[in-house]
């Protein structure tokens, strides 16, 4: 009796694990084909409904390849199974299906969601080297050698969409060249300025660059003292920004907005090495700048396509700033240059010891969370002057968007950040003599101050008192060239400049 009941409990069990093992593999075949079946681009296409996606993944030399394998949304999207397939994936459709519910798609900013910044959130630097596993084909041009020589001896700090941004979605305006036709568009049938603005005291002017139509405002700064840093008690304040100290500073004169692109491109075209225009015989026309040699065509589009004319001038090194204000000075008779640290933070404060140059605390116009910012002040006093992360679309915007501060300044804070004169040093402040007149900072140093902060800058990054400084190697990280470039910039679109004029006997001082 004992033993029947024994044989039929196993053959029960048998039963039980039969039948398990069944819905087991019924299970894993159906979750693997849903798996699949949510893995083609048709699948994706239900959510992501903007139609420039696919048009532009079709158009791509993903889509087609040179062997006839499409390359589909997963494949980039995701990494390889095996590394995190199945848990990104979760979170992928959960975000996107979030999305698809509860927002807007025409509200998206589609093109800040295809910059470098936001790209590399969502693919895979494992599901490209998945597939490209040769880094060197006998095929392989000599610059992609080089290039992938580099990436190859920077695994860890780079990422292949750092070259290869719109290989997955074609971008008509994407250049990934040298960029010899770059500012050779001209104006020859417009009148030009036969000579330079004549300034006799110190007081507000125009300047206009002879041989060019650019004309563009000088603000007269009055000379005057103010703390310099921020007291310990400001809301988002660094330890570089103090101790504060009472500084002098001269009267100057500083341009109204950052050196636009019209602006660079006037001295572009007249001392580049390959950009100067040339008679029949290969002569130049124009004349030697006074032997200044500027800037060679630069690698790509450092504008990002966003737009030259008035925007701020981007993407150049700081040795181009340079450049440019030398020559500035010699082709309008004044002394142009950068500005120190001390007179930018004393123009950017207009008189304030605020943290802005407007009412309000850093915390006031902090991001919104889920509910907004209930307690807060209204965003609009920071939107009315700043072009940072939370209102700029992640690029940088004209002049004309924003106010001006009490000095009459446009985007000292905000929209591109910029260079300064001074070497950068953490401890700058505490070496700095209270009471002192016109300082320029340490007499060394490996890279320098820049100010202002930037379209996509935190808020406590745009207040006056917030220091940052150059990253000259991780700024040139995927330049291509050998040598690397000495005028542009291959992995930062955020720093620009403007110009400052002494005060002197050129330009009016007795």
């Amino acid at each position: 009796m004992l033993k029947s009941f024994g044989n039929f409990l196993r053959k029960k069990l048998l039963l039980v694990i039969f039948i398990g093992f069944v819905l087991g593999i019924t299970i894993t075949i159906f979750s693997h084909k849903a798996i699949e079946a949510t893995s083609t681009p048709e699948s994706c296409e239900m959510c992501h409904v903007h139609p420039h996606v696919t048009d532009s993944w079709k158009l791509s030399v993903h889509h087609e390849t040179r062997v006839g394998i499409h390359i589909g949304c997963v494949e980039c999207h995701l990494p390889p199974k095996g590394q995190g397939f199945l848990k990104e994936k979760i979170k992928a459709s959960s975000r996107d299906l979030y999305a698809y519910i509860f927002k807007d798609s025409a509200d998206f900013n589609w093109d800040a969601k295809s910059t470098l910044e936001q790209a590399k959130h969502f693919v895979f630097k494992e599901s490209c080297m998945n597939c490209h596993q040769n880094l060197f084909p006998l095929t392989l041009t000599k610059d992609g050698q080089n290039a992938h020589l580099y990436y190859s001896q920077n695994e860890e700090e780079l990422r292949c969409i750092n070259c290869h941004l719109h290989v997955g979605h074609y971008d008509p305006n994407a250049m990934h060249a040298k960029n010899v036709e770059f500012g050779s568009a001209g104006n020859e049938n417009v009148e030009k300025f036969t000579e330079t603005a004549k300034v006799t005291s110190h007081e507000d002017f125009t300047e206009t660059i002879p041989g060019t139509t650019i004309a563009f405002n000088m603000k007269a700064i009055p000379g005057g003292s103010f703390k310099m840093g921020s007291p310990d008690s400001e809301q988002m304040r660094k330890a570089d920004e103090g101790p504060q100290k009472t500084v002098n500073v001269s009267p100057f004169f500083m341009a109204e907005i950052e050196v636009t692109w019209n602006e660079y491109l006037a001295f572009y075209s007249a001392t580049a090495a390959e950009g100067r225009s040339t008679d029949t015989e290969g002569a130049r026309t124009q004349a030697d700048v006074d032997a200044i040699s500027g800037p060679t065509p630069p690698y790509g589009q450092p504008d990002q396509n966003w737009g030259l004319g008035n925007r701020p001038a981007i993407t150049m090194s700081y040795h181009s700033a340079e450049t440019y204000c030398k020559w500035l000075s010699q082709v309008t008779g004044k002394t142009y240059r950068l500005p120190t640290e001390a007179e930018w933070e004393y123009a950017a404060r207009g008189g304030t010891e605020t943290p802005f140059f407007f009412e309000g605390n850093p915390k006031d116009f902090g991001k919104k969370g889920f509910f907004g910012n209930l307690f807060g002040k209204s965003s609009d006093a920071v939107n009315n002057y700043v072009f940072y992360n939370e209102n700029s679309g992640l690029k940088t915007s004209e002049p004309d968007a924003v106010e001006a501060n009490p000095f009459g300044l446009k985007n000292m804070l905000g929209n591109a950040a910029e260079y300064c004169l001074d070497w950068y040093a953490e401890d700058a402040y505490e070496k700095l003599q209270d009471g002192v007149t016109d300082p320029k900072g340490p007499v060394s140093g490996k890279e320098r101050v820049i100010r202002g902060g930037y379209f996509n800058s935190e808020i406590g990054e745009v207040r006056s008192a917030a220091r940052d400084y150059t990253k000259s190697v991780a700024w040139m990280k995927t330049d291509p060239q050998m040598p690397k470039s000495i005028w542009w910039l291959s992995d930062c679109n955020y720093i620009s400049f403007r110009v400052v004029c002494e005060y002197d006997e050129n330009t009016g001082k007795n």
